[in-house]
């Protein structure tokens, strides 16, 4: 097919979609549930451009977008599992066996990257796609082949590539051990770190360990919403995340110490935060919200003690021996371990969303024990934040502002990379509520930067629409639309697309109107 005849193709299927989401806007609640909303955020005195240094990309995980569940030798993970066993507890009782289909079609995602002209691509790799059993006795060459693929035709177009080691999908057969509250989970983590930067290090600069713990480790082992399914809540979970740290410091020092001196890269984790606001601007409370979130993690690894911050590890221990324990339902971290976690990052990837006011829950919240009753917290929304498709979505970008500067405060101005960020809607191509929400943000970043804040990379959250976890595609994050109903399931440019392109090119914050 020739490409002036695609060019009109894609013109047409432009004009059908467009056409759909003005019909399902007059339809729509949420038009009514925004009105009189706003998602900005003011330019604050600075330069208004981004430094030359200052790096534009967009992020996906691998179950999200590659499909070829059982493709090439691929093992199942634990959201293979889980949809197809408990499709109920999927929106539209869907699953990723095909999705966008990016095993297939990576070359349809290349031309949107290139089309964008972005800096870098946040991609996650599929453990269970390189070692089917979750073991380094079941190397698949034919994994290895494709991510090699990915990452040289990225590299051949000026793209360099970002990689997440762990993005939620689990091997099933290390399900079988307990998976992350069975600390050999860390010997098998190592075990794939170290064939991952064996095969790929050479041309991978930037590593992320894990993606987002607490938010596979709180739902998937203690609310039981999430894959695996367990509810041991105060419990299992606590051992999750403390296995996850175990595991990404000994990852770091396995890379410093045998792969740093030839491969010169750099490796991080990526951790997800809200900011919480008080109402009476109680800073002690603000801090307690802080720690029981990003801190959890961040306080041992950007912290100087390379233990959990203290108000929890002080918490969880006068709760435990309320209950009747003999020890803490916290992990303990040895001061050998303490050395080991203590700076164990080059940077911090963080991921942000949204934002609460925070109050302290008296009594507490939750069973007992769960974090919601440790933590003692509970939060509220402002009226006047603009709610997104997703019920917990509310546009406030100053909170990421005010969170990449408590980071700057907290921990010695680390480096930042904003490693996600993004806005759902129903997937129209008229995307303007995403473009405000990607302004706005992106001001906030600026605003950051230009408060001295040591922030480098930016990452739109997604490249294209994807399945979305419990809400499978009935929300949408990318400035792609996929043409699911396609055999060769075109990608298709909204607006916002658009907007981050002329972003990039000019390093500037553009007007929204496209």
């Amino acid at each position: 097919m020739s490409t002036k005849w695609t060019s009109v193709m894609k013109r047409i299927q432009f004009l059908i979609l467009s056409l759909v989401w003005v019909y399902k806007s007059f339809h729509s609640v949420t038009c009514e549930q925004n009105v009189n909303k706003t998602c900005e955020l003011e330019h604050k005195p600075g330069s208004k451009y981004f430094p030359e240094s200052f790096k534009f990309g967009v992020s996906t995980a691998a179950y999200q977008i590659e499909g070829g569940w059982n493709s090439d030798g691929r093992g199942p993970s634990i959201w293979d599992t889980y949809t197809h066993e408990h499709p109920e507890m999927i929106a539209d009782h869907s699953t990723a066996d095909v999705g966008p289909d990016s095993y297939h079609l990576f070359d349809k995602d290349l031309e949107a990257l290139k089309e964008l002209k972005v800096h870098f691509y946040r991609f996650s790799i599929s453990w269970s796609r390189i070692l089917p059993d979750g073991l380094i006795t079941s190397k698949n060459q034919k994994g290895i082949d494709y991510y090699n693929m990915v990452i040289d035709k990225l590299l051949a177009n000026g793209i360099e590539p970002m990689v997440t080691m762990f993005h939620y999908d689990l091997p099933e057969s290390l399900n079988l051990y307990g998976g992350f509250t069975n600390q050999l989970l860390i010997k098998y983590f190592l075990d794939y770190a170290q064939l991952l930067f064996d095969s790929f290090g050479d041309r991978v600069k930037v590593w992320i360990t894990f993606n987002e713990p607490f938010d596979y480790c709180m739902p998937g082992y203690g609310e039981g919403n999430y894959p695996p399914m367990g509810k041991d809540s105060g419990i299992a979970d606590y051992l999750c995340m403390d296995t996850t740290l175990k595991a990404h410091a000994e990852t770091y020092r396995l890379y410093k110490g045998h792969y740093f001196e030839k491969q010169k890269g750099k490796i991080g984790i990526t951790i997800s935060s809200r900011f919480y606001y008080s109402k009476t601007n109680n800073t002690t409370l603000i801090d307690r919200a802080m720690q029981y979130s990003l801190g959890w993690l961040a306080y041992p690894i950007f912290g100087e003690t390379g233990n959990y911050p203290q108000m929890i590890i002080d918490d969880i221990a006068e709760n435990s021996r309320k209950e009747g324990r003999t020890w803490s339902r916290l992990p303990i971290i040895s001061e050998s371990e303490r050395n080991l976690i203590k700076h164990s990052a080059d940077f911090l990837g963080l991921n942000y969303y949204t934002s609460r006011y925070v109050e302290i829950a008296d009594p507490p919240r939750g069973k007992q024990p769960s974090w919601d009753y440790d933590s003692r917290l509970k939060y509220a929304l402002d009226p006047k934040w603009k709610r997104a498709k997703s019920s917990w979505l509310y546009c406030v970008p100053h909170g990421l502002e005010s969170l990449l500067n408590w980071i700057r405060l907290s921990f010695n101005n680390i480096e930042v990379m904003v490693t996600e960020n993004g806005w759902s809607d129903d997937g129209q191509l008229d995307d303007t509520e995403r473009i405000d929400y990607l302004k706005a943000h992106l001001q906030a970043v600026l605003n950051a930067v230009n408060n001295g804040c040591n922030v480098t990379h930016y990452t739109h959250w997604s490249l294209i629409d994807n399945f979305e976890w419990q809400k499978g595609y009935t929300e949408k994050f990318g400035l792609y639309y996929v043409n699911s109903g396609s055999v060769t399931k075109e990608r298709i440019a909204k607006y916002s697309a658009r907007y981050y392109k002329g972003v990039i090119e000019t390093r500037t914050i553009q007007n929204a109107d496209v």
